[in-house]
């Protein structure tokens, strides 16, 4: 692992950016003597408290409804083992490995703040799996997101125990065969550690940095892309103007509208059409700051709720000291569940107003811009079946954006009689996600196309530069082809982050002021 940069687990603030980091291997998450300390001194506590007699939840006592079932010392690290067994009941294909290797990650911070009772030997075998490219398999379904996603994370500390399966090296195996390969024996489990692996929002947390993540580049893609798309159809500067918004002071809104200015900056072909009769813009493109501004705030919210969770413990019990654990609910999903629905709908938003844009560029409304933007149409049938797939797309995103929030089925023989769902809404959050980064990319092979029917006038310089950077590997177009390599290739170009890269790069090259 080539790092120069150091994470200390359970002592430094983790932040979505820097748990992709330490899962991308760019940073090394460690154990400093201050982490080690803490982590010694919470399994000490359990383990007095387990050879005390004295009833603690999931240390001497059954789960769940069973939690007034006296276990014996003598079988407690059974029960541990047994937890991990009984609870791995997910269904459905595996998650990604970067959401597998982002869940240890996040256990990893939240066990070693000390407060869980989890042994050193654990946490470095799980250190292991991370350094060696060993990753759990998880399969998708089976959370309820209270009392934590438990099912998966079952799953996912299978491998410590000799059980389960792992991703590695491009083949899913047996985890037996990877510790055979390696010399290595399971973990054998101590008193309540297999609870504290299990017990927390992991699942649901992994998911939100991959929301934020990815909705920020959306995001700042769609500011792009949306003001190429004002250029290419000769829309107004004026609803981006600053004492417009001050009138209105959402700051996302207002910011939106301070980038959609800049981008639009030095434009020839804003220029050209300063004194033209056109009142006003439809909504999609006059609009543009208060939509986006309003998804942009979605995205600030739970970008502050997840960096608060990322260093929470989750656990339950907590382990404050031999006379002080205490049974709570800090597992629950619920701070997260919200938001991540929140964010589903905000990106679908985003995917709703861009396909409006798709479809006024095809209109044929703007000067110089034709019909379907193609010059001969008829014989040709331009890019009118290309809105269609972005129509398909923006109503599956609508069917998404239920909130998996509002429902909650009692589990546990209603001991757990309240659950968050938070689970689902991570993972609808990405689907939809995903769809807008097609929609985007399906708005910018529009906006380019369009943008192409005004020269020899140019944009300023940072869509200048975006467009540039399509066309060498889009080439314009005027005859019907086969679209769909060429809107895979678009597509591609949001979901990889070049449209970002390629608009900071440019802002930086001419000293603007950008993101």
């Amino acid at each position: 692992m080539n790092v120069n940069q150091f994470f200390n687990y359970g002592i430094d603030v983790l932040t979505s950016d820097k748990a992709l980091a330490i899962s991308r291997s760019e940073i090394s998450g460690i154990l400093n003597d201050e982490t080690r300390a803490k982590v010694i001194e919470s399994s000490n506590v359990v383990e007095r408290i387990a050879g005390a007699g004295k009833a603690v939840y999931g240390v001497n006592t059954g789960f769940g409804p069973l939690c007034t079932s006296m276990i014996s010392e003598d079988d407690s690290c059974k029960l541990q083992e047994n937890i991990l067994k009984s609870h791995a009941v997910g269904v459905g294909e595996p998650i990604s490995t970067e959401i597998s290797r982002l869940m240890l990650i996040l256990k990893l911070h939240a066990l070693a703040q000390g407060y869980s009772g989890i042994r050193i030997e654990t946490l470095e075998r799980m250190i292991w799996f991370l350094e060696v490219g060993a990753t759990p398999a998880v399969p998708k379904q089976g959370s309820v997101g209270a009392s934590g996603d438990l099912a998966p994370l079952s799953h996912l500390f299978l491998p410590l125990i000799g059980l389960g399966k792992v991703s590695y090296k491009g083949k899913i195996i047996q985890t037996a065969e990877l510790l055979k390969d390696h010399n290595l024996q399971p973990i054998a489990l101590g008193p309540k550690e297999g609870l504290a692996l299990i017990n927390g929002t992991q699942f649901i947390a992994a998911h939100a940095v991959m929301v934020v993540n990815r909705l920020y580049n959306l995001l700042v893609s769609a500011d792009v892309i949306s003001a190429m798309m004002v250029d290419g159809l000769l829309g107004s500067k004026k609803p981006f103007h600053a004492k417009l918004h001050q009138l209105r002071p959402y700051p996302e809104s207002i910011k939106v509208a301070e980038r959609i200015s800049i981008l639009l900056e030095d434009s020839e072909i804003a220029a050209s059409h300063l004194n033209c009769a056109k009142v006003q813009d439809p909504y999609s493109l006059r609009c543009i700051p208060q939509v986006h501004g309003a998804s942009w705030n979605a995205w600030k919210h739970l970008n502050e709720a997840l960096e608060i969770e990322l260093n929470s413990v989750t656990d339950n019990p907590v382990i404050f000291s031999d006379d002080l654990t205490i049974s709570g609910g800090n597992f629950h999903g619920q701070p997260l569940a919200l938001p991540l629905d929140y964010a589903c709908l905000a990106a679908s938003e985003i995917g709703n107003i861009s396909d409006r844009r798709i479809y006024l560029s095809l209109e044929g409304n703007t000067a110089g811009v034709p019909k379907l933007l193609m010059k001969e149409t008829g014989l040709n049938s331009g890019f009118m079946i290309v809105q269609y797939t972005s129509a398909a797309l923006a109503s599956e995103n609508k069917g998404l954006c239920f909130p998996a929030s509002a429902d909650s089925i009692p589990t546990s023989l209603g001991q757990e009689d309240h659950v968050s769902m938070g689970s689902i809404s991570g993972r609808k959050a990405l689907q939809v996600i995903e769809n807008v980064e097609k929609i985007l990319g399906i708005e910018l092979f529009c906006a380019a196309q369009a943008v192409d029917y005004h020269h020899p006038l140019k944009q300023g310089k940072i869509l200048t530069a975006v467009h540039d950077f399509v066309r060498t590997k889009i080439e314009h177009i005027e005859h019907d082809q086969i679209m769909y390599d060429i809107m895979e290739t678009s597509i591609n170009m949001v979901k990889d982050n070049s449209i970002v890269e390629v608009s900071s790069t440019a802002a930086k090259e001419n000293n603007i002021a950008f993101l």
